[in-house]
């Protein structure tokens, strides 16, 4: 099994003067859904090197066990601070790409035309694409074999506008990823705030919020291993 993991590389939170990335645990702890299963692993973002990580997520009521052992991963963290660029790996290499969320794909890779094109690459190979919280972002400028929208037609969810407003984001990000996700024509669905939920529709599969990162790699694992 070979699995490829695209973090973003953009850091500024909108104009706030704050700082994002990707969100730990939303990395962390597929990451080693698939480690322990013996894939494969490649990390890729826009930009190459050390991936920014949003600093709240590093807070202590975001840690998970998930989250502990990757901070005592010297061995992960020495692969994080060099990752490839999406510009220098090829679909036909993978057997399924990841997109982790936090902030930061909203804006570098929603409009990245390499990273739209290897979503689109693996789409056509009938590969599997996962993206949770906010990285389902990644699918909104991607077409499908007919030139429509991937995510028109389909089962999708990501971060949900109340869990935006909740974090007090609504004004600062540039769109509303609930909003654009059916503006694309997917049909969106969410559970509670915070809660677990994952939406499979054959080969793509989208989780909620940081709480579904781990269900989401479990249903790729699964789909990899029939």
């Amino acid at each position: 099994m070979k699995v490829l993991f695209v973090l973003t590389s953009h850091s500024e939170l909108g104009n706030t003067g704050e700082k994002t990335g990707f969100w730990i645990e939303e990395f962390a702890a597929p990451y080693y859904v698939f480690k322990d299963a013996g894939a494969d692993i490649t990390l890729i973002s826009p930009k190459g090197g050390q991936p920014p990580i949003d600093p709240k997520s590093d807070a202590p009521e975001n840690q998970t066990e998930a989250t502990k052992r990757f901070k005592g991963d010297e061995a992960l963290q020495t692969l994080l601070a060099n990752t490839k660029k999406v510009s220098e790996v090829y679909a036909q290499d993978f057997d399924a790409v990841f997109y982790p969320g936090g902030h930061g794909p909203l804006w570098d890779l929603y409009e990245s035309p390499e990273s739209v094109q290897l979503i689109e690459d693996f789409w056509k190979s009938k590969k599997p694409v996962a993206a949770v919280c906010h990285a389902p972002a990644v699918l909104l400028n991607v077409k499908d074999e007919n030139g429509q929208p991937l995510v028109k037609d389909k089962n999708v969810t990501g971060f949900a506008n109340t869990e935006e407003e909740a974090v007090g984001l609504t004004q600062v990000v540039p769109y509303l990823l609930e909003d654009e996700l059916k503006n694309k024509g997917g049909r969106y669905s969410k559970t509670s705030d915070w809660g677990v939920h994952v939406v499979q529709d054959g080969l793509l599969i989208t989780g909620q919020n940081p709480a579904s990162s781990e269900e989401a790699a479990h249903r790729l694992l699964q789909l990899l291993r029939k």
